[in-house]
């Protein structure tokens, strides 16, 4: 996983329209759904800023590619059929371009799919399902009908855009409540992290499964109940920057918001886990009690202790 320069310094670099940093990050503009290079001329404010590593994160996340500085075409070597072959989908986001018509265009789709998997970490066909997707999750947000975005988007049915939108983002589209959870990857040296992260704060903070992976993403969908993509926002950076220092002795307390999700006594027991001091321990017990249940209730607090999805943040206790 790429790693990001600090979030001041790449404010700085923004404000600065410093070319020395393109290709080591995008920054993707709240307001207007798009991403750009460092050094675009256009200038969003701080707080609309989004910080992404590569082009892929950013287009996963669902913005799209700024037409004046043209992100996806930075760095040297570029071929010029990838220029006319953006413009065009940027000119018509809607719209299908088959094998047949990309031939009909002078460009090879085996060699399209080679230079956007090599790039952007996606097949061009899976580009473009992206952005007509990224631009129908907007809609949505926007309260757009359901019918009306199928269409626009190249859906012959509502059926196939419920099917492509599922797939995409973990969930059929009334589901999605102009809302969703952004997921990323950090290396720790216990092993690596999962982060997810909505609007309101850090909802999960999981060690990755070794052998399922997809089932994991699964069951957090399940526990968030918002789509889940992958991508990053202001708290899963500040929780990487946060984890770094703790790991590196540096730091005990964390200060990244939480949007934890669970029952109200879940909610209280884990409210009490993050309450126990650095380097001591809580016997359920005692966990029991400070809820305001009676030291029977420890089973109950066990299985909160066993269901909490954020960890090392709201520690984990032992009976």
């Amino acid at each position: 996983m790429n790693a990001l320069p600090p979030i001041p310094v790449m404010q700085r670099v923004v404000d600065r329209r410093d070319a020395d940093f393109d290709g080591v990050f995008v920054v993707a503009v709240r307001t207007t759904g798009i991403f750009c290079r460092p050094s675009c001329p256009a200038r969003p404010l701080p707080k609309n800023r989004l910080f992404f590593p590569t082009p892929a994160d950013a287009l996963r996340a669902g913005y799209r590619p700024c037409k004046r500085c043209k992100p996806l075409l930075a760095g040297g070597g570029v071929p010029d059929w990838l220029g006319r072959l953006l413009d065009r989908v940027e000119a018509v986001p809607a719209a299908r371009l088959p094998d047949k018509e990309l031939r009909a265009r002078g460009v090879d789709p085996v060699a399209a799919r080679r230079h956007f998997l090599h790039h952007f970490g996606m097949t061009f066909q899976a580009y473009c399902r992206g952005r007509r997707l990224g631009e129908a999750f907007r809609q949505l947000k926007r309260g757009q009908p359901l019918d009306t975005i199928a269409i626009d988007h190249g859906y012959e049915s509502l059926s196939g855009f419920r099917d492509a939108f599922a797939k995409a983002f973990g969930g059929p589209p009334r589901q999605a409540n102009g809302s969703c959870a952004v997921v990323s990857w950090v290396e720790s040296p216990v092993s690596p992290l999962l982060l997810a992260a909505t609007d309101a704060g850090l909802c999960a903070l999981e060690f990755v499964g070794r052998t399922d992976l997809n089932g994991q993403l699964t069951d957090l969908q399940d526990t968030l109940r918002t789509p889940v993509v992958p991508g990053t926002n202001k708290h899963i950076q500040q929780a990487t920057k946060e984890l770094s220092e703790y790991f590196a002795g540096k730091r005990r307390d964390f200060t990244v918001p939480l949007d934890v999700k669970g029952t109200p006594f879940q909610r209280a027991v884990w409210g009490q886990l993050v309450r126990i001091p650095y380097g001591e321990t809580c016997s359920y017990e005692d966990l029991a009690r400070s809820v305001n249940k009676t030291p029977t209730a420890c089973r109950a607090v066990g299985q909160a202790n066993g269901r909490n999805r954020i960890v090392i943040l709201i520690p984990v206790t032992a009976s």
